[in-house]
């Protein structure tokens, strides 16, 4: 085997080193976008419900306003 054959194999035995490298770095990339994307989804599905519960609860809270409005106005 010649000194250039060895040197080619060479690298090509470290670009494919480099390569696994940036596949598994990939990998996970894509691990952790796909977790981001399912919190986002949790968290944006707990907002809804709480806007929902926030207005179902605004009427009580003006009705139970008014009754202590009223209370200490008669007083």
């Amino acid at each position: 085997m010649t000194n250039k054959q060895t040197e080619l194999e060479e690298r090509i035995e470290q670009l494919e080193m480099k390569v696994a490298f940036q596949e598994d770095n990939i990998d996970t990339l894509n691990q952790e976008i796909f977790e981001q994307q399912r919190r986002t989804q949790q968290l944006t599905e707990q907002v809804a419900l709480l806007a929902v519960k926030l207005k179902e609860s605004q009427p009580n809270q003006l009705a139970s306003e008014k009754k202590r409005c009223v209370h200490r106005i008669t007083k």
